[in-house]
Protein backbone atom coordinates (compact mmCIF):
# COMPACT_ATOMS: atom_id res chain seq x y z
CA UNK A 1 0.00 0.00 0.00
CA UNK A 2 1.08 3.51 -0.78
CA UNK A 3 -0.51 6.79 0.16
CA UNK A 4 -0.56 10.55 -0.10
CA UNK A 5 0.53 12.74 2.80
CA UNK A 6 -0.64 16.22 3.71
CA UNK A 7 1.66 19.20 3.42
CA UNK A 8 1.95 19.40 7.21
CA UNK A 9 2.88 15.72 7.49
CA UNK A 10 5.53 16.10 4.78
CA UNK A 11 6.94 19.18 6.49
CA UNK A 12 7.24 17.33 9.78
CA UNK A 13 8.99 14.42 8.09
CA UNK A 14 11.35 16.76 6.25
CA UNK A 15 12.26 18.54 9.48
CA UNK A 16 13.12 15.25 11.19
CA UNK A 17 15.19 14.09 8.23
CA UNK A 18 17.02 17.41 7.80
CA UNK A 19 18.06 17.30 11.44
CA UNK A 20 20.06 14.17 10.58
CA UNK A 21 21.73 15.62 7.45
CA UNK A 22 24.23 18.35 6.57
CA UNK A 23 22.53 21.64 5.58
CA UNK A 24 21.20 21.66 2.02
CA UNK A 25 21.46 17.90 1.50
CA UNK A 26 17.72 17.34 1.14
CA UNK A 27 17.35 20.04 -1.51
CA UNK A 28 20.29 18.60 -3.43
CA UNK A 29 18.68 15.15 -3.35
CA UNK A 30 15.48 16.60 -4.73
CA UNK A 31 17.31 18.62 -7.37
CA UNK A 32 19.35 15.60 -8.48
CA UNK A 33 16.21 13.49 -8.95
CA UNK A 34 14.45 16.31 -10.77
CA UNK A 35 17.40 16.94 -13.08
CA UNK A 36 17.66 13.24 -13.90
CA UNK A 37 14.03 13.09 -14.99
CA UNK A 38 14.32 16.34 -16.96
CA UNK A 39 17.43 15.05 -18.73
CA UNK A 40 15.62 11.84 -19.59
CA UNK A 41 12.73 13.82 -21.09
CA UNK A 42 15.06 16.08 -23.08
CA UNK A 43 17.05 13.17 -24.46
CA UNK A 44 13.85 11.38 -25.46
CA UNK A 45 12.62 14.50 -27.26
CA UNK A 46 15.89 15.04 -29.06
CA UNK A 47 16.18 11.41 -30.18
CA UNK A 48 12.87 11.88 -31.98
CA UNK A 49 14.43 14.83 -33.82
CA UNK A 50 17.57 12.92 -34.75
CA UNK A 51 19.85 14.59 -32.20
CA UNK A 52 21.24 13.33 -28.92
CA UNK A 53 21.91 14.44 -25.36
CA UNK A 54 20.88 17.44 -23.28
CA UNK A 55 23.42 19.75 -24.95
CA UNK A 56 21.81 22.57 -26.92
CA UNK A 57 18.31 22.13 -25.52
CA UNK A 58 16.41 25.15 -24.18
CA UNK A 59 15.07 25.09 -20.63
CA UNK A 60 13.01 27.82 -18.96
CA UNK A 61 12.43 27.93 -15.21
CA UNK A 62 9.55 29.82 -13.64
CA UNK A 63 11.04 30.30 -10.20
CA UNK A 64 9.28 31.31 -7.03
CA UNK A 65 11.18 32.57 -3.97
CA UNK A 66 10.83 29.47 -1.80
CA UNK A 67 12.36 26.02 -1.60
CA UNK A 68 10.31 24.83 -4.57
CA UNK A 69 11.97 27.48 -6.72
CA UNK A 70 15.30 26.46 -5.18
CA UNK A 71 14.76 22.83 -6.19
CA UNK A 72 14.01 23.96 -9.75
CA UNK A 73 17.04 26.27 -9.98
CA UNK A 74 19.47 23.71 -8.59
CA UNK A 75 18.12 21.12 -11.05
CA UNK A 76 18.41 23.63 -13.88
CA UNK A 77 22.04 24.30 -12.90
CA UNK A 78 22.75 20.60 -13.37
CA UNK A 79 21.16 20.76 -16.83
CA UNK A 80 23.19 23.88 -17.67
CA UNK A 81 26.39 22.06 -16.78
CA UNK A 82 25.39 19.45 -19.36
CA UNK A 83 25.11 22.12 -22.04
CA UNK A 84 21.46 23.16 -21.86
CA UNK A 85 20.57 26.81 -22.47
CA UNK A 86 18.77 27.73 -19.24
CA UNK A 87 16.72 30.87 -18.61
CA UNK A 88 15.19 31.46 -15.16
CA UNK A 89 12.36 33.93 -14.67
CA UNK A 90 11.64 35.21 -11.13
CA UNK A 91 7.84 35.37 -10.95
CA UNK A 92 7.46 37.22 -7.64
CA UNK A 93 9.37 40.44 -8.10
CA UNK A 94 13.10 39.82 -7.92
CA UNK A 95 12.81 37.27 -5.13
CA UNK A 96 14.45 33.93 -5.84
CA UNK A 97 16.28 31.36 -3.74
CA UNK A 98 19.67 33.15 -3.54
CA UNK A 99 21.97 30.13 -3.20
CA UNK A 100 20.23 28.22 -5.98
CA UNK A 101 20.20 31.27 -8.25
CA UNK A 102 23.94 31.71 -7.73
CA UNK A 103 24.51 28.04 -8.57
CA UNK A 104 22.56 28.49 -11.79
CA UNK A 105 24.51 31.51 -12.94
CA UNK A 106 27.83 29.80 -12.11
CA UNK A 107 26.75 26.90 -14.31
CA UNK A 108 26.05 29.25 -17.21
CA UNK A 109 22.32 29.78 -16.77
CA UNK A 110 20.75 33.23 -16.85
CA UNK A 111 18.19 35.09 -14.75
CA UNK A 112 15.99 37.02 -17.16
CA UNK A 113 12.82 39.06 -17.14
CA UNK A 114 11.79 37.95 -20.61
CA UNK A 115 12.67 34.40 -21.69
CA UNK A 116 12.54 32.93 -25.22
CA UNK A 117 9.07 32.24 -26.56
CA UNK A 118 9.81 28.55 -27.17
CA UNK A 119 11.58 25.95 -25.07
CA UNK A 120 12.08 22.23 -25.03
CA UNK A 121 11.22 22.03 -21.34
CA UNK A 122 9.61 24.40 -18.86
CA UNK A 123 10.16 23.84 -15.15
CA UNK A 124 7.30 24.97 -12.91
CA UNK A 125 9.02 26.01 -9.68
CA UNK A 126 6.55 28.73 -8.73
CA UNK A 127 4.80 27.29 -5.66
CA UNK A 128 5.47 24.24 -3.54
CA UNK A 129 3.47 22.47 -0.86
CA UNK A 130 3.44 25.60 1.28
CA UNK A 131 1.89 27.77 -1.40
CA UNK A 132 -1.67 29.01 -1.43
CA UNK A 133 -3.94 27.95 -4.30
CA UNK A 134 -3.82 30.16 -7.37
CA UNK A 135 -0.95 31.54 -9.43
CA UNK A 136 0.64 35.00 -9.20
CA UNK A 137 -0.17 37.20 -12.16
CA UNK A 138 3.31 37.16 -13.64
CA UNK A 139 3.37 33.38 -13.69
CA UNK A 140 0.05 33.36 -15.54
CA UNK A 141 1.43 35.81 -18.12
CA UNK A 142 4.61 33.79 -18.63
CA UNK A 143 2.76 30.53 -19.04
CA UNK A 144 0.58 32.11 -21.71
CA UNK A 145 3.57 33.56 -23.54
CA UNK A 146 5.85 30.49 -23.55
CA UNK A 147 5.44 27.62 -25.99
CA UNK A 148 6.92 24.62 -24.16
CA UNK A 149 7.22 21.14 -25.60
CA UNK A 150 7.03 19.66 -22.10
CA UNK A 151 6.00 21.23 -18.79
CA UNK A 152 7.44 19.63 -15.65
CA UNK A 153 5.94 20.57 -12.29
CA UNK A 154 8.26 20.53 -9.30
CA UNK A 155 6.61 18.43 -6.56
CA UNK A 156 3.10 19.76 -7.29
CA UNK A 157 1.53 21.77 -10.12
CA UNK A 158 1.64 25.35 -8.89
CA UNK A 159 -1.74 26.83 -7.99
CA UNK A 160 -3.51 23.71 -6.72
CA UNK A 161 -4.71 23.11 -3.19
CA UNK A 162 -2.15 20.54 -2.07
CA UNK A 163 -4.24 18.91 0.67
CA UNK A 164 -7.63 18.69 -1.06
CA UNK A 165 -6.96 18.57 -4.80
CA UNK A 166 -9.20 21.59 -5.36
CA UNK A 167 -8.28 24.09 -8.07
CA UNK A 168 -10.09 27.30 -7.10
CA UNK A 169 -8.13 29.54 -9.47
CA UNK A 170 -5.44 29.44 -12.12
CA UNK A 171 -2.94 26.57 -11.96
CA UNK A 172 -0.24 24.91 -14.02
CA UNK A 173 -1.19 22.00 -16.25
CA UNK A 174 1.84 19.72 -16.25
CA UNK A 175 2.87 16.96 -18.60
CA UNK A 176 5.00 15.45 -15.85
CA UNK A 177 5.11 16.08 -12.10
CA UNK A 178 8.25 15.08 -10.23
CA UNK A 179 7.27 14.58 -6.58
CA UNK A 180 9.75 14.35 -3.73
CA UNK A 181 9.51 11.72 -1.03
CA UNK A 182 5.82 10.89 -1.30
CA UNK A 183 2.58 11.54 -3.09
CA UNK A 184 0.55 14.51 -1.92
CA UNK A 185 -3.29 14.45 -1.90
CA UNK A 186 -3.43 16.77 -4.94
CA UNK A 187 -1.71 14.06 -6.99
CA UNK A 188 -4.68 11.72 -6.59
CA UNK A 189 -7.71 13.84 -5.65
CA UNK A 190 -9.98 16.36 -7.31
CA UNK A 191 -9.37 18.47 -10.37
CA UNK A 192 -5.74 18.87 -9.36
CA UNK A 193 -5.11 15.23 -10.23
CA UNK A 194 -5.98 16.06 -13.84
CA UNK A 195 -3.18 18.65 -13.92
CA UNK A 196 -0.42 16.34 -12.68
CA UNK A 197 0.24 14.48 -15.91
CA UNK A 198 2.60 11.55 -15.44
CA UNK A 199 3.71 11.32 -11.81
CA UNK A 200 7.34 10.49 -11.06
CA UNK A 201 8.31 9.84 -7.43
CA UNK A 202 11.87 10.67 -6.34
CA UNK A 203 13.16 8.95 -3.20
CA UNK A 204 14.86 11.52 -0.94
CA UNK A 205 14.93 9.32 2.17
CA UNK A 206 11.66 10.61 3.62
CA UNK A 207 9.79 7.32 4.01
CA UNK A 208 11.01 6.37 7.54
CA UNK A 209 9.86 9.74 8.88
CA UNK A 210 6.38 9.84 7.36
CA UNK A 211 3.32 9.27 9.52
CA UNK A 212 2.27 5.61 9.11
CA UNK A 213 -1.28 6.80 8.46
CA UNK A 214 -1.40 8.86 5.24
CA UNK A 215 -4.14 11.38 4.61
CA UNK A 216 -5.21 9.33 1.58
CA UNK A 217 -4.43 5.68 0.96
CA UNK A 218 -3.58 4.37 -2.52
CA UNK A 219 -3.86 0.65 -3.28
CA UNK A 220 -1.37 -1.29 -5.36
CA UNK A 221 -1.13 -4.76 -6.89
CA UNK A 222 0.22 -6.22 -3.67
CA UNK A 223 -2.79 -5.03 -1.68
CA UNK A 224 -5.22 -6.63 -4.09
CA UNK A 225 -3.29 -9.89 -4.09
CA UNK A 226 -3.34 -9.94 -0.28
CA UNK A 227 -7.09 -9.32 -0.19
CA UNK A 228 -8.00 -11.71 -3.00
CA UNK A 229 -9.59 -15.06 -2.14
CA UNK A 230 -8.01 -17.76 -4.27
CA UNK A 231 -10.16 -20.91 -4.28
CA UNK A 232 -8.58 -23.88 -2.53
CA UNK A 233 -8.96 -27.61 -3.10
CA UNK A 234 -11.79 -27.82 -0.56
CA UNK A 235 -13.80 -24.92 -2.02
CA UNK A 236 -16.98 -25.35 -4.01
CA UNK A 237 -19.31 -22.89 -5.73
CA UNK A 238 -21.00 -22.04 -2.43
CA UNK A 239 -17.91 -21.58 -0.28
CA UNK A 240 -16.39 -19.30 -2.91
CA UNK A 241 -19.38 -16.98 -2.32
CA UNK A 242 -22.88 -16.58 -3.71
CA UNK A 243 -23.73 -13.13 -5.03
CA UNK A 244 -27.28 -11.91 -5.59
CA UNK A 245 -28.08 -9.31 -8.24
CA UNK A 246 -31.33 -7.31 -8.05
CA UNK A 247 -31.14 -5.16 -11.16
CA UNK A 248 -32.77 -4.41 -14.47
CA UNK A 249 -36.37 -4.21 -15.54
CA UNK A 250 -38.51 -4.66 -18.63
CA UNK A 251 -37.49 -1.15 -19.64
CA UNK A 252 -33.79 -1.56 -18.80
CA UNK A 253 -32.88 -5.24 -19.22
CA UNK A 254 -29.34 -4.34 -20.20
CA UNK A 255 -28.58 -3.19 -16.66
CA UNK A 256 -29.29 -6.71 -15.43
CA UNK A 257 -27.09 -8.27 -18.10
CA UNK A 258 -24.18 -5.90 -17.40
CA UNK A 259 -24.45 -6.21 -13.62
CA UNK A 260 -24.40 -10.01 -13.83
CA UNK A 261 -21.48 -9.78 -16.28
CA UNK A 262 -19.55 -7.86 -13.64
CA UNK A 263 -20.50 -10.35 -10.94
CA UNK A 264 -19.37 -13.30 -13.07
CA UNK A 265 -15.98 -11.64 -13.57
CA UNK A 266 -15.32 -11.66 -9.83
CA UNK A 267 -14.11 -14.38 -7.45
CA UNK A 268 -17.48 -15.66 -6.22
CA UNK A 269 -18.58 -19.09 -7.39
CA UNK A 270 -22.31 -18.61 -7.89
CA UNK A 271 -24.48 -15.75 -9.20
CA UNK A 272 -28.22 -15.53 -8.52
CA UNK A 273 -30.31 -12.98 -10.40
CA UNK A 274 -33.65 -11.65 -9.11
CA UNK A 275 -35.75 -9.43 -11.35
CA UNK A 276 -37.98 -9.02 -14.35
CA UNK A 277 -35.15 -9.18 -16.89
CA UNK A 278 -34.49 -12.84 -16.14
CA UNK A 279 -34.94 -14.02 -19.73
CA UNK A 280 -32.35 -11.55 -20.98
CA UNK A 281 -29.89 -12.68 -18.32
CA UNK A 282 -30.46 -16.38 -19.09
CA UNK A 283 -29.82 -15.84 -22.79
CA UNK A 284 -26.53 -14.04 -22.15
CA UNK A 285 -25.39 -15.98 -19.09
CA UNK A 286 -26.83 -19.51 -18.79
CA UNK A 287 -24.71 -20.10 -15.67
CA UNK A 288 -26.72 -17.52 -13.71
CA UNK A 289 -29.67 -18.85 -11.69
CA UNK A 290 -32.66 -16.56 -12.19
CA UNK A 291 -35.81 -15.78 -10.19
CA UNK A 292 -38.40 -13.05 -10.48
CA UNK A 293 -38.18 -11.69 -6.93
CA UNK A 294 -35.53 -11.18 -4.27
CA UNK A 295 -37.38 -13.27 -1.70
CA UNK A 296 -37.21 -16.25 -4.07
CA UNK A 297 -33.47 -16.03 -4.68
CA UNK A 298 -32.30 -18.03 -1.71
CA UNK A 299 -29.32 -17.39 0.51
CA UNK A 300 -26.48 -15.21 -0.74
CA UNK A 301 -23.27 -13.85 0.76
CA UNK A 302 -23.69 -10.38 -0.82
CA UNK A 303 -26.28 -8.42 -2.77
CA UNK A 304 -26.18 -5.79 -5.46
CA UNK A 305 -29.36 -3.75 -5.77
CA UNK A 306 -30.33 -0.86 -7.98
CA UNK A 307 -29.03 -0.71 -11.55
CA UNK A 308 -32.01 -0.15 -13.85
CA UNK A 309 -34.65 -1.61 -11.52
CA UNK A 310 -36.72 1.57 -11.23
CA UNK A 311 -37.89 3.79 -8.41
CA UNK A 312 -41.53 2.78 -8.08
CA UNK A 313 -43.24 1.02 -5.17
CA UNK A 314 -42.31 -2.42 -6.48
CA UNK A 315 -38.64 -1.43 -6.66
CA UNK A 316 -38.80 0.00 -3.14
CA UNK A 317 -40.28 -3.26 -1.88
CA UNK A 318 -37.46 -5.24 -3.50
CA UNK A 319 -34.89 -2.88 -1.98
CA UNK A 320 -36.42 -3.43 1.46
CA UNK A 321 -36.14 -7.20 0.99
CA UNK A 322 -32.47 -6.84 0.04
CA UNK A 323 -31.73 -4.67 3.06
CA UNK A 324 -33.42 -7.16 5.38
CA UNK A 325 -30.71 -9.65 4.44
CA UNK A 326 -27.80 -10.01 6.87
CA UNK A 327 -25.41 -10.08 3.90
CA UNK A 328 -23.30 -7.10 2.75
CA UNK A 329 -25.00 -4.97 0.10
CA UNK A 330 -23.88 -2.76 -2.77
CA UNK A 331 -26.43 -0.04 -3.57
CA UNK A 332 -26.13 1.60 -6.98
CA UNK A 333 -28.12 3.77 -9.41
CA UNK A 334 -31.89 3.58 -8.74
CA UNK A 335 -31.30 2.22 -5.24
CA UNK A 336 -29.45 5.44 -4.40
CA UNK A 337 -32.39 7.49 -5.63
CA UNK A 338 -34.70 5.47 -3.38
CA UNK A 339 -32.37 5.89 -0.41
CA UNK A 340 -32.38 9.63 -1.03
CA UNK A 341 -36.20 9.65 -0.94
CA UNK A 342 -36.60 7.10 1.86
CA UNK A 343 -33.49 7.34 4.06
CA UNK A 344 -35.23 5.45 6.85
CA UNK A 345 -34.81 2.16 4.98
CA UNK A 346 -31.14 2.22 6.00
CA UNK A 347 -31.77 3.17 9.63
CA UNK A 348 -32.06 -0.40 10.97
CA UNK A 349 -29.35 -1.81 8.76
CA UNK A 350 -26.41 -3.38 10.63
CA UNK A 351 -24.64 -5.41 7.94
CA UNK A 352 -22.14 -3.60 5.68
CA UNK A 353 -23.42 -1.30 2.92
CA UNK A 354 -21.47 0.20 0.02
CA UNK A 355 -22.97 3.18 -1.80
CA UNK A 356 -21.67 4.07 -5.28
CA UNK A 357 -22.84 7.62 -6.13
CA UNK A 358 -21.71 9.92 -8.88
CA UNK A 359 -21.97 13.62 -8.09
CA UNK A 360 -25.69 14.00 -8.84
CA UNK A 361 -26.55 10.92 -6.79
CA UNK A 362 -24.37 12.22 -3.98
CA UNK A 363 -26.45 15.40 -3.94
CA UNK A 364 -29.64 13.34 -3.62
CA UNK A 365 -28.16 11.52 -0.64
CA UNK A 366 -26.46 14.42 1.11
CA UNK A 367 -28.59 17.41 0.09
CA UNK A 368 -25.80 19.32 -1.68
CA UNK A 369 -23.15 18.47 -4.28
CA UNK A 370 -19.78 17.13 -3.11
CA UNK A 371 -17.32 19.86 -2.20
CA UNK A 372 -14.07 20.26 -4.10
CA UNK A 373 -12.43 18.34 -1.27
CA UNK A 374 -13.77 15.05 -2.58
CA UNK A 375 -12.04 12.94 0.04
CA UNK A 376 -13.77 14.85 2.81
CA UNK A 377 -17.06 14.80 0.90
CA UNK A 378 -17.01 11.01 0.64
CA UNK A 379 -15.98 10.66 4.28
CA UNK A 380 -18.74 12.87 5.65
CA UNK A 381 -21.43 10.95 3.74
CA UNK A 382 -19.95 7.63 4.86
CA UNK A 383 -20.07 8.74 8.47
CA UNK A 384 -23.59 10.15 8.19
CA UNK A 385 -25.02 6.93 6.69
CA UNK A 386 -22.64 4.53 8.50
CA UNK A 387 -21.52 2.89 5.29
CA UNK A 388 -18.72 2.79 2.73
CA UNK A 389 -18.99 5.39 -0.03
CA UNK A 390 -17.44 4.99 -3.46
CA UNK A 391 -17.65 8.49 -4.96
CA UNK A 392 -17.25 8.12 -8.71
CA UNK A 393 -15.26 10.54 -10.81
CA UNK A 394 -12.13 10.86 -12.90
CA UNK A 395 -10.28 9.86 -9.71
CA UNK A 396 -12.72 7.73 -7.74
CA UNK A 397 -12.61 8.09 -3.95
CA UNK A 398 -13.58 5.44 -1.40
CA UNK A 399 -14.35 6.38 2.21
CA UNK A 400 -15.28 4.13 5.09
CA UNK A 401 -17.48 5.16 8.00
CA UNK A 402 -14.44 5.39 10.29
CA UNK A 403 -12.93 8.16 8.15
CA UNK A 404 -10.37 6.19 6.14
CA UNK A 405 -10.06 7.56 2.58
CA UNK A 406 -8.66 5.82 -0.50
CA UNK A 407 -8.01 7.29 -3.95
CA UNK A 408 -8.08 5.07 -7.01
CA UNK A 409 -5.01 5.48 -9.25
CA UNK A 410 -6.29 3.56 -12.30
CA UNK A 411 -9.31 5.52 -13.54
CA UNK A 412 -9.49 6.59 -17.16
CA UNK A 413 -11.94 8.59 -19.33
CA UNK A 414 -13.04 5.55 -21.36
CA UNK A 415 -15.01 4.35 -18.35
CA UNK A 416 -17.46 7.25 -18.72
CA UNK A 417 -19.83 5.15 -20.80
CA UNK A 418 -23.36 3.83 -20.26
CA UNK A 419 -23.47 0.65 -18.21
CA UNK A 420 -19.90 0.86 -16.94
CA UNK A 421 -21.16 1.51 -13.42
CA UNK A 422 -23.42 -1.55 -13.59
CA UNK A 423 -20.40 -3.72 -14.36
CA UNK A 424 -18.43 -2.12 -11.52
CA UNK A 425 -21.25 -2.67 -9.02
CA UNK A 426 -21.73 -6.33 -9.97
CA UNK A 427 -18.00 -6.98 -9.74
CA UNK A 428 -17.85 -5.29 -6.34
CA UNK A 429 -20.72 -7.44 -5.04
CA UNK A 430 -18.79 -10.53 -6.12
CA UNK A 431 -15.77 -9.35 -4.12
CA UNK A 432 -17.99 -8.87 -1.07
CA UNK A 433 -19.49 -12.33 -1.51
CA UNK A 434 -16.01 -13.84 -1.58
CA UNK A 435 -15.38 -12.42 1.90
CA UNK A 436 -13.59 -9.17 1.11
CA UNK A 437 -14.50 -6.32 3.48
CA UNK A 438 -16.64 -3.40 2.33
CA UNK A 439 -13.98 -0.73 1.89
CA UNK A 440 -11.47 -3.19 0.47
CA UNK A 441 -14.03 -4.50 -2.00
CA UNK A 442 -14.80 -0.96 -3.15
CA UNK A 443 -11.11 -0.12 -3.49
CA UNK A 444 -10.29 -3.35 -5.31
CA UNK A 445 -13.29 -3.08 -7.63
CA UNK A 446 -12.49 0.47 -8.71
CA UNK A 447 -8.79 -0.40 -9.16
CA UNK A 448 -9.46 -3.44 -11.37
CA UNK A 449 -12.33 -1.72 -13.20
CA UNK A 450 -9.91 1.05 -14.17
CA UNK A 451 -7.32 -1.44 -15.39
CA UNK A 452 -10.01 -3.25 -17.37
CA UNK A 453 -10.94 0.02 -19.04
CA UNK A 454 -7.33 0.40 -20.12
CA UNK A 455 -7.14 -3.17 -21.42
CA UNK A 456 -10.42 -2.81 -23.31
CA UNK A 457 -9.34 0.52 -24.78
CA UNK A 458 -5.89 -0.60 -25.93
CA UNK A 459 -5.73 0.20 -29.62
CA UNK A 460 -9.31 1.47 -29.69
CA UNK A 461 -10.84 4.93 -29.53
CA UNK A 462 -14.11 3.73 -28.01
CA UNK A 463 -14.97 1.32 -25.21
CA UNK A 464 -18.33 -0.10 -24.17
CA UNK A 465 -19.40 -1.45 -20.80
CA UNK A 466 -19.48 -4.95 -22.31
CA UNK A 467 -15.86 -4.48 -23.38
CA UNK A 468 -14.95 -3.57 -19.80
CA UNK A 469 -16.76 -6.62 -18.41
CA UNK A 470 -14.89 -8.91 -20.80
CA UNK A 471 -11.58 -7.29 -19.82
CA UNK A 472 -12.07 -7.66 -16.05
CA UNK A 473 -10.73 -11.25 -15.82
CA UNK A 474 -7.67 -10.11 -17.77
CA UNK A 475 -7.18 -7.23 -15.33
CA UNK A 476 -7.47 -9.61 -12.38
CA UNK A 477 -4.96 -12.01 -13.90
CA UNK A 478 -2.48 -9.27 -14.76
CA UNK A 479 -2.71 -7.74 -11.27
CA UNK A 480 -2.29 -10.99 -9.35
CA UNK A 481 0.57 -12.07 -11.61
CA UNK A 482 2.28 -8.70 -11.24
CA UNK A 483 2.03 -8.97 -7.45
CA UNK A 484 3.82 -12.32 -7.62
CA UNK A 485 6.49 -11.10 -10.06
CA UNK A 486 6.62 -7.29 -9.75
CA UNK A 487 9.79 -6.95 -11.81
CA UNK A 488 8.00 -8.28 -14.87
CA UNK A 489 5.25 -5.64 -14.87
CA UNK A 490 5.61 -3.29 -17.83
Amino acid sequence: MDGAWSAAAVRRAESQLMAQLPPGTLMQRAAAGLATECARILMQQRRKRGTAGVYGSTVIVLAGPGDNGGDALFAAARLARRGARVFAVPVMGDRVHPVAAAALTRAGGRLVATPPRHCDLLLDGVLGIGGRPGLPGRAIDQLAAIDADTIVAVDVPSGVDVDTGAVPGSAVTADVTVAFGSRKPCHVLGRAALLVGRLVLVDIGLAPYLDPHPAVRVADDGDLAAWWHEPGPDDDKYTRGVVGVAAGSERYPGAAVLATSGALAGPSGYVRYAGTAAEHVRRRHPEVVCTQEVKEAGRVQAWLAGPGFGTDEAALAELRHVLESPAPVVLDADALTLIGEYPSVLSQREAPVVLTPHDREYERLYGSPPAEDRGAAAAVLAKRLNCTVLLKGHHTVVASSDGEVWANPTGRPQLATAGSGDVLAGFMASLLASGMGGAKAAVAASYLHGLAGGIAGAGHRTVTASDVARALPLAVGATLTAAETPSKRS
